[in-house]
């Protein structure tokens, strides 16, 4: 059904028995030929030094973490320091942040290897791996095909093999629309469950630290590693343990499962409706209960979604004004002149869009008009969304309404690209966590995924249902 690449958690436990070093692993991903455009910067040197004093403490009995040595990339929003972060920028191409972000810091606490930095969408505006300035991210099924976005290289490189595990961002389905694309696991946890400490600004109250893997075993682990609360963002919550021998003997039976009937009407291609009903008939036949039901809100997700993003977005990118940090425009003769050259030659099309859009909808006699009524549409989804959730325990829909797009094909036409994101741009609206697994292929063989959305702060039910689902589909 996908590639399939060793487990993280099944490596871990090689190299805890000695078959297999840090260092050796660790050398194998950086020896991998980068194919399709995954990444931004390699980290070769440092992580080999590290790979060798983890691979030390593992022989002392000193590292007690379940993915300990195990390699981590990083998508290039989520600062590690010392590092170039350019959010695929020429704003930020020469940003090396000072500190690294907490889940980063986590990680790395968990004796995991930082590879490098993945591409993205610039600013993570998009969901083609297209708009970054380092050129776009290709899908390892078909090269010629978009790898999705804006977490392009994490899931090009999960993937691929490149990497074995990959921190992402999701602000409207930026994690879980390429894993559903590429064939690999994609987590969005709740708002809050995880700290936004160190990822770099595009909507402060959708964004989301996500991530990418081939299992969902590997997912929930290094979930457990980087959840929780954090002084250094007052968004972060602390929510109860992950327990990963309990995902393991989790079950369907006596689930019950709503399917929103708006999401598998006109607009979905035939084969991603097919291999998503038949996943869902598959869960029924493991004991769940499965049952379609309408959520008429989600309408207007796609409209509130834009106006809220892009008026966070024009906020958080004002500070990129060629004075502080950040590319800075030269031969410039006034403080108003360098704003306008800096931010004109720093920012690519799709971002300067955005901020223009978030601008519009802030400014005087359009607020009420668009920005309030946006807020108000998000409320009424999380009214929606938290009445739903009340009968069913999980929603079933899937990620996308097709298969990979052709490169060069969706850039030209905005209009579709932003109505793909009716899929996954609600759950961000609600802060609701949802997980993308791979549910089959359509007929020219490329992936097709399904997203499975749950309670809030209910990730160990979440992930207890996919490696339910996982079980029987591999």
């Amino acid at each position: 059904m996908r590639r399939k690449y060793a487990s993280a958690l099944a490596l871990a436990q090689q190299i805890r028995r000695g078959e297999l070093t840090v260092p050796q692993l660790v050398e194998m991903l950086l020896s991998q030929p980068d194919r399709h455009g995954c990444y931004t910067f390699l980290n070769a040197e440092q992580a080999m030094s590290r790979a060798a004093a983890v691979q030390q403490k593992i022989e002392n009995g000193r590292a007690v973490s379940p993915l300990a040595g195990v390699p981590l990339a990083v998508k290039d929003n989520i600062c590690v320091q010392g590092m170039p972060t350019t959010c695929a920028s020429k704003m930020l191409r020469s940003f090396v942040p000072p500190y690294s972000a907490t889940v980063v810091q986590k990680a790395e606490g968990a004796d995991m290897i930082i590879l490098g930095k993945l591409n993205m969408d610039e600013f993570a505006m998009g969901s083609t791996g297209e708009t970054s300035c380092f050129g776009a991210v290709s899908n390892p099924y078909d090269s010629s095909r978009t790898a999705g976005g804006s977490s392009s290289g994490a899931a090009a490189a999960v993937a691929a093999g490149n990497a074995l595990l990959a921190l992402g961002s999701d602000t409207g389905g930026s994690v879980r629309q390429p894993c559903a694309y590429c064939g690999t696991v994609g987590l969005k946890p709740t708002y809050g469950a995880v700290s936004r400490y160190g990822l770099i600004a595009y909507a402060s109250s959708l964004d989301t630290v996500g991530i990418v893997a081939n299992t969902v075993a590997d997912a929930a682990a290094l979930f457990a590693q980087i959840k929780g609360k954090d002084e250094k963002d007052a968004t972060s919550l602390e929510s109860a343990p992950i327990s990963l021998k309990t995902l393991s003997g989790s079950s369907l039976k006596g689930k019950k499962i709503g399917l929103p009937e708006e999401l598998f009407g006109q607009g979905v291609d035939e084969a991603v409706r097919e291999r998503v009903l038949a996943a869902a008939d598959a869960m029924k036949q493991c004991g769940a209960e499965v049952t379609h039901f309408s959520l008429p809100m989600l309408r207007y997700g796609v409209a509130a979604y834009y106006i809220l993003a892009c008026a966070e977005a024009s906020a958080n990118l004002a500070r990129y004004d060629g004075v502080r940090y950040g590319h800075r425009a030269e031969g410039c003769q006034t403080v108003e002149a360098l704003y306008n050259a800096s931010r004109s030659e720093g920012f690519g099309y799709e971002v300067k869009k955005r901020i223009l859009l978030g601008n519009f909808v802030l400014s005087e006699g359009y607020y009420d008009a668009y920005y309030r009524k946006a807020l108000r549409a998000k409320q009424l989804l999380c009214e929606a969304y938290q009445d739903a959730l009340s009968r069913y325990d999980f929603l079933l829909t899937p990620v996308t309404p097709t298969v990979a797009p052709k490169l060069g094909t969706v850039l030209t036409d905005p209009m579709k690209m932003y109505l793909s994101d009716m899929y996954t741009v609600t759950v961000n609206l609600t802060g609701l966590p949802a997980l993308a697994l791979p549910c089959g292929t359509d007929q020219d063989g490329l992936p097709i995924g399904l997203q499975m959305i749950g309670r809030p702060f209910d990730e160990q039910n979440l992930l207890g249902a996919g490696c339910a689902f996982e079980k029987i589909t591999l």
